[in-house]
């Protein structure tokens, strides 16, 4: 059964930083894209970043290049989204989505 489980939203100031996790299960880590999406209410789910499955290959939307990073730790089969920079229109539900699944989404809010 595949699993997907974020962890690591919050309430951080402008400018801060979060470190955003996902825990797989039931599927072969190494072979599928894993990416991370947001999603505000009112709008559609947007793509913020993905890391390949054979060789971690990382891409990013425009707007978080350079402010976050995605990673991944194969022996745990977690990958990571490290938001730096945060602004206010980063908030929304964080998913992480891999081989056809969706995780249950963390909230990141950026409010002073």
């Amino acid at each position: 059964q595949v699993q997907l489980v974020e962890s690591g939203g919050g309430l951080v100031q402008p400018g801060g930083s979060l470190r955003l996790s996902c825990a797989a299960s039931g599927f072969d880590f190494t072979t599928y894209t894993m990416s991370w999406y947001r999603q505000v209410p009112g709008k559609e789910r947007e793509l913020v970043a993905g890391i390949s499955g054979a060789i971690g290959s990382t891409d990013y939307a425009d707007y978080v290049r350079g402010r976050f990073t995605i990673s991944r730790d194969i022996d745990k089969n977690m990958v990571f989204l490290q938001l730096n920079s945060l602004k206010r229109e980063d908030t929304a539900v964080y998913y992480c989505f891999a081989y056809g699944h969706w995780g249950q989404g963390t909230q990141v809010t950026v409010s002073s």
